[in-house]
């Protein structure tokens, strides 16, 4: 058993850095509430922490391989558990996206480049892709355990609890830190790429903000944006900023390799095609796995009025079904190889979203509801027993902080764009759709549908049909139309929800064309390229 303590303590990290996502979306509503703000705040919030996690990952993979991949997991696990104590006391929004958003989300940056690389370093062939199974099925026990301790905490106590909880398992992996083993350095260490650095996380960090805010500013004919660009909203413009940076970033990187000198990342490495490939169906899980879970929360408790736990208690199923799948399917891929169950995976999870779209109602049926996540989360956990393997299994002994910043990257972008696209589709059409109901309702008088759109110019945000019933109320309109507001607002609600959940099954469809180069045969022993090595040999595409 001594041989796997070093996996205790590395699985365990990887764990808790899933829990709190799972936890803050279970608890949307809650949060609303507690720092009377909107759902779009909330969801800011949220993509605030894996956008940071994103943009420095590649930078934590560098100062693994300067610092000691061993010491900078250390200083990341203090840094993340300081940022767990600010969140578990944060008195204001702005206090909460610090410690949660930019500080836990620096530490994780530091941390799970670091925890793929020792995983890497600590186990060879079998034993390492037996590891990267566990280090997927804890993950799942992450998204499994979330939904329904952050829903009982959440209920009956306060969500600040589990943030507490953390600091205290932050605090016993620092005290079994002995049991990750420590390599000697090489003698010649590479240097920060400052430039490289700020150029990537600025690239992302626009990207990102650009999607996120559409659904407020618009893509094109602008809603309620801060500004124009010649009359247009800015939204496009953002991103196109990004990519341009971006851009950038590439030339740099590639002018520093040309030179000699340290690049933040060698471009080189996504010329692998099973590493490239790899990369890109990660993006899509997570783009499609955290847009979902931002979208479906927000059904549960909006629309049916569910609480955290009676949300969790429903995410439940999804969260098991992940879990025992990514446990399981490792020696699926040893069979079938890799590339085989990830599009396994994905043709499950286009059915899931296909049962998923026909739950949508006004009343909740459970037992077709729990069908569906069930399903979801079987296409969830193959996806996440193959892709860690096959991106570590593409590297060299010396990538492997590199390779894992790369991987995480993915991993976090896929997030952020998952909760920003996702939420930006489920705002957009909701606004749409709200305006549609409204101008061929007949009860809806000329003046209520004026009094509707000078609203909807103001910013929409997805609330409960209550709320929607006070206002109009407020706003003076006699009782039928009163009804009549409501009634239009609750069908542009499941509406603007099947919409988001349709573009996710739009991305499982188009996901299909990156995994092409994914390994096709069966694994055994191989070797790791470049090294000689010996890992479970994903090489063949």
């Amino acid at each position: 058993m001594k041989h796997w303590h070093a996996l205790a303590v590395l699985g365990t990290a990887q764990f808790l850095m899933v829990l709190d996502t799972s936890v803050m979306n279970v608890s949307i509503s809650q949060l609303v509430e507690d720092f009377d703000t909107e759902v779009t705040a909330i969801q800011a919030v949220i993509t605030l922490y894996a956008l940071v996690m994103a943009a420095f990952m590649a930078t934590g993979g560098r100062l693994g391989d300067i610092l000691g991949r061993r010491r900078l997991f250390l200083v990341g696990l203090v840094v993340y558990g300081v940022g767990s104590a600010l969140t578990a006391v944060a008195p204001t929004l702005w206090m909460l996206a610090l410690g949660w958003s930019v500080i836990e989300g620096l530490g994780a940056a530091l941390v799970l480049p670091a925890m793929a690389a020792l995983v890497a370093e600590s186990y060879s062939g079998r034993d390492r892709a037996v590891a990267y199974g566990v280090i997927g099925g804890l993950a799942g026990a992450g998204i499994a355990v979330g939904p329904l301790l952050g829903g009982w905490v959440t209920t009956y106590l306060t969500w600040r609890l589990v943030f507490a909880g953390e600091v205290v398992v932050v605090l016993a992996m620092l005290c079994f830190r002995r049991a990750i083993p420590e390599k000697p350095r090489p003698a010649s260490r590479p240097r920060m790429d400052g430039v490289g650095a700020f150029l990537s996380a600025a690239g992302l960090g626009l990207g990102v903000l650009g999607v996120l805010q559409s659904g407020t500013w618009g893509w094109v004919q602008p809603r309620n944006p801060p500004f124009t660009v010649l009359g247009f909203a800015p939204t496009l413009f953002v991103v196109s900023a990004g990519v341009l940076v971006l851009a950038v970033f590439a030339k740099w990187e590639r002018r520093r390799e040309a030179r000699g000198t340290d690049p933040l990342i060698h471009l080189s490495l996504l010329h692998r095609l099973p590493l490239r490939s790899g990369l890109l169906t990660l993006v899509s899980q997570n783009l499609i796995l955290l847009g979902l879970f931002f979208a479906i929360p927000l059904y549960l408790q909006v629309v049916q009025g569910f609480d955290a736990f009676q949300t969790g208690l429903r995410l439940l199923p999804v969260s098991v079904t992940m879990l025992a799948a990514s446990v399981l399917a490792s020696r699926l891929g040893r069979v079938m190889g890799p590339r085989r169950v990830v599009r396994l995976a994905l043709l499950t999870l286009l059915g899931a979203i296909i049962w998923l779209l026909a739950t949508i109602q006004p009343v909740i049926d459970d037992a077709q509801f729990a069908g569906a996540m069930a399903v979801l989360g079987v296409g969830m956990g193959l996806l996440a027993s193959q892709l860690g393997n096959v991106v570590q299994s593409s590297a060299g002994e010396e990538e492997r902080s590199e390779v894992g910043g790369l991987q995480f990257t993915a991993q976090n972008l896929g997030s952020a764009l998952g909760t920003a696209l996702i939420g930006s589709i489920l705002v957009g059409a909701l606004a749409q759709a709200f305006t549609t109901q409204v101008a061929k309702h007949p009860d809806v008088s000329q003046e209520a549908r004026e009094k509707t759109g000078i609203a909807l110019e103001a910013g929409i945000s997805f609330v409960p049909t209550d709320q929607v019933r006070s206002a109009a109320e407020q706003a003076g309109l006699p009782p039928a139309e009163v009804d009549a507001v409501t009634d239009s607002y609750t069908t542009a609600q499941l509406g603007g929800l099947k919409a988001a959940i349709l573009a996710a099954g739009g991305i499982t469809l188009a996901s299909f064309l990156v995994t092409t180069h994914l390994p096709t045969g069966r694994t055994g022993r191989g070797k790791d390229p470049g090294t000689g090595s010996p890992t479970a040999p994903l090489e063949k595409a």
